[in-house]
């Protein structure tokens, strides 16, 4: 009994960082915004997944105007050698503006969970002859992404609607190389005149908070958006 106490903690010790501090618990609230899932993570209510009749709404034309996508891009400050992750991928509106800038080995890993946008993903990039994307099906939980392998992981607009944030991003995490980086884009919270709904929206101070959680840190923000935060991430110096 006592030999396989030791077996089964050391077996513990090494699938988790013995470090890390215990995991913020999830709430469920039974009044809520409509609009959210009724689940809140550090406060914050998870909002509904955008499912796939949202796909005209992700490839509006007004889309260029209102988010500015050049902007995003450029503040990844590619170099174009990188594995970079469009994690939530939707459509693939940011995942083939990012393909062709990439060379040397560069590839864009497309991150969805549901199959009608699987789908679409897919013949995108056959359509395109993208041979640079590659297409994940991730779980609610885990992006499967491997290990010590990512330079980026952006999420437009995605993170909000994360059912398993912790989850997830500890995965992401795992993911990133020494030096990798993680792209947030969120509507502002701060701003009433943003014209999106609560739930959708997120502050810079909440992001920071729930990034603090898996260990990363605010390293930039770029705020030249109209209505949304550009806040990249990386590990905390003793990660």
């Amino acid at each position: 009994m006592f030999t396989r106490t030791v077996l089964l903690l050391i077996v513990a010790a090494t699938t988790m960082d013995v470090g890390a501090a215990a995991p913020p618990a999830y709430e469920t609230r039974a009044r809520h915004d409509p609009n959210g899932i009724g689940k809140f993570y550090l406060g914050r209510e998870i909002a509904h997944v955008m499912g796939p009749g949202g796909i005209p709404w992700l490839e509006r034309p007004e889309r260029e105007d209102e988010e500015q996508p050049g902007k995003v891009i450029a503040a990844m400050q590619l170099k174009g050698s990188e594995v970079v992750v469009d994690l939530g991928a939707g459509s693939g509106y940011y995942t083939f503006r990012i393909a062709p800038l990439l060379s040397r080995g560069g590839k864009v890993i497309a991150v969805e969970l549901q199959d009608e946008m699987i789908t679409a993903l897919s013949a995108r990039t056959r359509e395109e002859r993208a041979a640079n994307v590659d297409i994940v099906r991730g779980t609610a939980r885990d992006p499967r992404l491997p290990a010590g392998s990512v330079d980026v992981v952006l999420m437009v607009d995605v993170y909000h609607e994360l059912e398993f944030p912790y989850e997830v991003m500890w995965s992401v995490v795992a993911a990133l190389k020494p030096d990798g980086r993680v792209a947030l884009v969120e509507y502002r919270g701060e701003d009433p005149a943003v014209p999106i709904k609560e739930v959708h929206k997120m502050t810079a101070a909440q992001v920071r908070r729930e990034m603090a959680a898996v260990g990363l840190v605010q390293m930039r923000a770029v705020s030249s958006l109209p209505w949304q935060h550009i806040l990249i991430f990386g590990r905390a110096p003793d990660r």
